[in-house]
């Protein structure tokens, strides 16, 4: 047994073999399992062999991604390649990249193979798994959701930010993917449930300052826009509507 801290390197089991890691969380006793996956064990600190091979990797990581995409041009595939990860045993790289459609690859791989000298693995991923893997800041300042903690990504659509009032602007209600923020989904049930309590945009209404249609809703905090029969605009809370 070994003592685990922050910051810690490690090699660990991973499903492409043994993996070289960072301890970010220090090691915890639980009773329920959170997740149906398997545990994955840690094997042992990394020594200073270890380090010397990640850092090996990383270079020859580096000096893949170089040669590949200059095959990529050679060959003139439509394919946008964004990251290379060579196994710790140094035994296999993973060629990861998105496309608008499918790619042959078959010729890519054989120069792959003959200049690298170890196996490949081409691996076509969607535009919102390159933003998680590469990371990056959202507009809100902070870490990208989904290379923070979101382990699978759940649908998103136009009328989750109609719900919630949002800008329908693509530009402000576009994640750094090009796609709707993963966030959206966050509030939207409690707009939802808040907005069953709201009279329905278009109804007729009676308040103190007479009768008008609802045109907009505040839904945080129960309060409608109301359109006055002579035009004018006001703002009140739903309580104080005149039941007719």
């Amino acid at each position: 047994a070994f003592v685990l801290n922050i910051g810690d390197e490690v090699i660990v089991e991973t499903d492409q073999g043994l993996g070289f890691g960072t301890v970010k969380v220090t090691p915890v006793e639980y009773e329920s399992r959170s997740s149906d996956r398997p545990l994955k064990k840690i094997h042992r600190l990394a020594n200073e062999k270890d380090i010397r091979q990640r850092n090996n990797n990383i270079a020859d990581e580096k000096k893949a991604h170089a040669y590949c995409l200059e095959c990529i041009k050679e060959l003139g595939l439509k394919m946008n390649l964004f990251s290379v990860e060579k196994s710790f045993d140094g035994n296999k790289y993973t060629f990861f990249f998105t496309s608008d459609g499918r790619v042959d690859f078959r010729q890519l791989v054989k120069m792959l193979v003959k200049h690298l000298g170890a196996r490949i693995e081409m691996r076509q991923v969607g535009i919102r798994n390159q933003a998680k893997m590469c990371g990056g800041v959202g507009r809100c300042g902070r870490e990208l959701c989904c290379a923070a903690f979101l382990d699978k990504f759940e649908p998103v659509s136009i009328r989750m930010a109609k719900e919630q009032s949002l800008s329908l602007n693509p530009t402000k209600i576009s994640g750094q993917c090009g796609r709707l923020m993963c966030c959206l989904t966050y509030e939207y049930a409690t707009y939802q449930s808040l907005k069953k309590k709201l009279p329905n945009i278009g109804k007729s209404v009676r308040t103190v300052s007479g009768k008008g249609k609802v045109i907009r809703h505040n839904a945080i905090c129960n309060r409608v826009t109301v359109r006055l029969e002579g035009g004018m605009e006001i703002e009140t809370a739903v309580n104080q509507l005149k039941k007719d």
